[in-house]
């Protein structure tokens, strides 16, 4: 991930000093269909956001038609222990969105190899997760959160390292039948990378560089950023001594295992991310030159409903459809679009409907863990769908 100037906005940018620090604004190109798009409501509120301290710092695209219509940057990246203004190559914590971008294509390419089959139990490929009542626990409820285990690891014992989270995760217990409730757990897709690693007898963090990342052109992109990009990562909040997190994986189980797992540890920035929608999107169309490395009938399988039948909560493989953390769609896009978020106040959504996507990144967390975008996600959703049906 070689450092490289900030992206320069598709248009002017203006800039204001507030007590937040420097407010950077971005002005919405033209439409493709020659008309401006009004997303001053949009900037409202990610302005909104930095003033009321729901966040320090945003960066936020809109795009369609494999364009990026709207760009904006404001607020700062860090306040603490140094403050820095934000700018649009800030490398942000994706946190859970690791889930969707990474570990879920992952699996489903060795779905597309033959290696692996969807309603097949995990304990076919790993036969100690079959212990403590999981041996009926398939693929596909792992990757649509119905396997009935619970949210996390334990982590009040004080375990360290890979092997042991591998342990933890063989033996965890789960507190549902498998099938019977959408509980939203990370023992999922931790199980989900400790079986891509059998099967290919890779590290997730190097497969998914060799298979994901490379291949797609993702090239800011990474686990475990190197000390050269420290500058312009988005600081998260203090760890359990009192360090800055800065480069280092937000979500404590990933930490223990050295900032790699099925569920944590991706940093990427907005380019990526924008390049990331636009790939998907072209590929679920079927357009031609999409990079994105599965089949389009791949990536509508991971895109449309896939829980067990008669569930009300609708997941894909890898994404939310229609749960209780859909707030990112907003009221605007309907329930055939797909998203998801990341706890460190990362989120996508994308609507193959309109050929849109919504991206908000943040470090929400940043510097005591209090900020909170649920909202934000929430209403600049539901700004930009109505920008864009005006458009």
């Amino acid at each position: 991930m070689p450092h490289r100037p900030a992206a320069p906005l598709q248009t002017r940018r203006g800039a204001m000093a507030t007590g937040m620090g420097l407010i950077l604004s971005a002005i919405t190109p033209h439409a493709a269909r020659g008309r401006p798009l009004d997303m001053s409501a949009v900037d409202d509120r990610l302005r909104r956001a930095v003033s009321t301290h729901e966040t320090v710092g945003v960066v936020c695209a809109i795009g369609q038609h494999g364009r990026v219509l709207h760009r904006a940057v404001y607020g700062q990246r860090a306040i603490s222990p140094v403050a820095q203004r934000m700018t649009w190559d800030t490398v942000f914590d994706m946190a859970s969105l690791t889930k969707s971008l990474i570990t879920a294509p992952c699996i489903m390419q060795l779905w597309e190899g033959g290696l692996i089959g969807l309603d097949t139990p995990l304990s076919t490929y790993l036969p100690e997760f079959a212990a403590c009542g999981k041996k009926d626990i398939t693929i596909r409820h792992l990757l649509t959160h119905y396997s009935g285990l619970p949210p996390d690891l334990d982590l009040v014992e004080q375990w360290q390292g890979h092997d042991q989270a591998r342990s933890l995760t063989m033996n965890s217990r789960p507190d549902l039948p498998a099938g019977q409730k959408f509980v939203y757990s990370d023992i999922n897709y931790l199980a989900l990378g400790f079986l891509l690693e059998k099967l290919t007898g890779l590290p997730l963090d190097v497969y998914a560089t060799r298979h994901i990342l490379r291949p797609m052109g993702l090239d800011h992109s990474c686990f475990r950023p190197a000390a050269s990009l420290l500058p312009r990562i988005a600081p998260t909040q203090v760890d359990e001594t009192g360090h800055m997190l800065r480069g280092v994986v937000h979500d404590p189980t990933a930490r223990r295992m050295g900032g790699v797992a099925g569920h944590a540890g991706l940093f990427s920035d907005a380019d990526d991310v924008c390049r990331y929608a636009l790939a998907l999107l072209d590929r679920r169309a079927g357009r031609p030159g999409s990079p994105f490395p599965l089949r389009r009938d791949t990536v509508l399988l991971m895109t449309t409903p896939q829980q067990p039948a008669g569930r009300a909560d609708l997941r894909g493989l890898g994404w939310d459809i229609a749960t209780h953390y859909s707030s990112a769609r907003g009221d605007g896009f309907p329930v055939g679009s797909f998203g998801h978020t990341g706890f460190t106040g990362t989120s996508l959504w994308i609507d193959p409907q309109s050929d849109s996507y919504v991206m908000i990144l943040t470090n929400r967390v940043h510097p005591d863990g209090h900020g909170n975008v649920v909202a934000l996600r929430h209403d600049v959703a539901t700004a930009a769908a109505i920008a864009l049906h005006a458009g």
